[in-house]
């Protein structure tokens, strides 16, 4: 029997880098979200400990993702904060019964174009947001509405010297995100997030900066579960649609991360539909506690596999001192600046915008480069659930239009029959290219139409096929001779 206490210095420390990633994270992506930032510490620590001891993936790390703050965001403004958890229950409840019946595996079916352009648009729409915190400004509720109003909000702030102070502390944030890399080894075993936090909190301290903090309301005074008469909402349509866009989307980003950390470690493989039944059990949690959505988290999972963690008992580690933090030390939160928080969600949009794969995509294949923009931009300029059906669409519409090749060749040697050779997949799809290649055929020539080269021929095919032979002999000439597909 393997002894359970064998990596436990490793899992330990693993455990501390990972909590200090996640701490302002959670923070982050919480006051983004619109909710109070220690409902972003609770999933922090219900994906730590609840999801953290379940089986899946063992080094992968649960919490609030960036990923789904707009979706969060525009939940809370449209149906407010009680639903939300609802929304998030309702959305575990159909994880835990997907991994039951084993559909995670399918997950992984998902057009990556899809998938990447979903993370390209929700990068935008988080960027693009998270600057008018950064500018001391108010942001507009729409995505198109939030890229207009920027340079206004610039101009604005230019003009203000409050404003400007909260620029400098985001621009700062920034600045130490992109630069942490070059930093000593030494100084690197901070992880860069907490590094940017606790400098633009030191420097709006000892500067006495009029930027705007987070506001602390206390653990329990923030988990508020949702009552009885909210669970009505459910009969809504555009509360089900959101919780349809919640559980694709955390479970799609969830499992593409379990399949990236499997790439990470030569540990145990992840175990798909187990790993999606413990994101459900999580989000069941998080939903009774009123509490954000949780997903894998690839910056944590990545930070705890390179932080030398063994086993499961890192991520359940990391959940515990979350806990301990939110239970002994929350008045801590009240001295971070939004701006800095803004900062960190700007840099982790960017990152979420695959910059490079679009160019080597455009080179190998450009219709699945254009399924990416286009999923992306339709996420700006509608909205997330929408965006994510439009890439679906147009992935689905691609994959049938290549199933569909078909091709037909003409072998006319001036004397005897015109020979006709089909091949390939001959679907309603291309049925009027042949329908005319076939008319267009000289009407007192008789044809032989060979259809052994077809891999599928539907319904549709096959009647208009026929029908078309038999209009072609009716002419008077030699009736046409059909070779049946395999």
């Amino acid at each position: 029997m393997t002894n359970p206490f064998l990596h436990l210095r490793q899992d330990f420390t693993a455990s501390l880098v990972v909590f200090l990633v996640a701490l302002p994270l959670c923070v982050g992506v919480a006051v983004a979200s619109g909710v109070p930032a220690e409902l972003g510490l609770v999933t922090g620590i219900v994906g730590g400990i609840v999801t953290g001891l379940m089986r899946g993936s063992s080094l992968q790390v649960s919490g609030p993702a960036a990923g789904l703050t707009v979706l969060v965001f525009e939940a809370v403004h449209q149906f407010g904060l009680p639903v939300l958890g609802v929304i998030v229950l309702a959305s575990g409840v159909l994880q835990m019964a997907m991994g039951a019946l084993r559909l995670g595996r399918w997950f992984r079916a998902i057009s990556v174009s899809v998938v990447e352009g979903m993370l390209a648009g929700i990068g935008l729409v988080l960027i693009a947001g998270q600057l008018y915190p950064a500018l001391a400004a108010e942001a507009p509720g729409s995505g198109p509405g939030k890229i207009a109003g920027l340079p206004g909000a610039l101009a604005d702030a230019l003009a203000d010297t409050d404003a400007l102070a909260s620029l400098a502390v985001g621009a700062g944030t920034i600045a130490v995100l992109v630069l942490w890399r070059f930093a000593p080894a030494p100084v690197r075993a901070v992880p860069g997030p907490l590094a940017a936090v606790g400098l633009a909190t030191l420097a709006a301290a000892a500067l006495g900066l009029p930027v705007a903090t987070v506001e602390v309301q206390g653990l329990l005074g923030s988990v508020q579960p949702p009552p009885l008469s909210a669970f009505g909402e459910l009969a809504g349509i555009g509360v089900l649609g959101t919780v349809v866009a919640f559980t694709l989307i955390a479970s799609a980003e969830s499992l593409f991360s379990a399949a990236a950390v499997d790439r990470l470690h030569d540990g145990p493989r992840t175990e798909y539909d187990k790993e999606l039944a413990a994101q459900g059990a999580g989000n069941t949690i998080c939903g009774l506690l009123g509490a954000l959505p949780m997903t894998a988290v690839i910056v944590r999972s990545a930070a705890n596999v390179q932080a030398g963690a063994r086993t499961k008992a890192s991520r359940v580690l990391h959940g515990v001192w979350l806990l301990l933090f939110a239970a002994l030390l929350p008045d801590v939160l009240g001295y971070i600046p939004i701006p800095a928080l803004a900062g960190i969600l700007v840099y982790s949009g960017a990152k979420l915008i695959p910059v490079r794969a679009l160019a080597a995509l455009w080179r190998e294949s450009r219709g699945e480069a254009l399924i990416l923009v286009v999923t992306a931009v339709s996420i700006v300029v509608v909205s997330m659930f929408e965006g994510v059906l439009i890439g679906l669409a147009m992935a689905i519409a691609k994959t049938a239009w290549e199933a569909s090749h078909v091709r037909l060749e003409f072998v006319d040697k001036g004397a005897g029959p015109v020979e006709a050779y089909l091949s390939g997949n001959a679907t309603f799809l291309r049925l009027p290219k042949i329908l005319d290649s076939l008319e267009a055929l000289p009407k007192d020539r008789p044809v032989r139409l060979d259809l052994s080269g077809l891999h599928h021929l539907d319904h549709a095919c096959r009647t208009a096929l026929e029908s078309w032979a038999e209009r072609h002999s009716s002419a008077g000439t030699e009736p046409v001779r059909l070779t049946a597909a395999r």
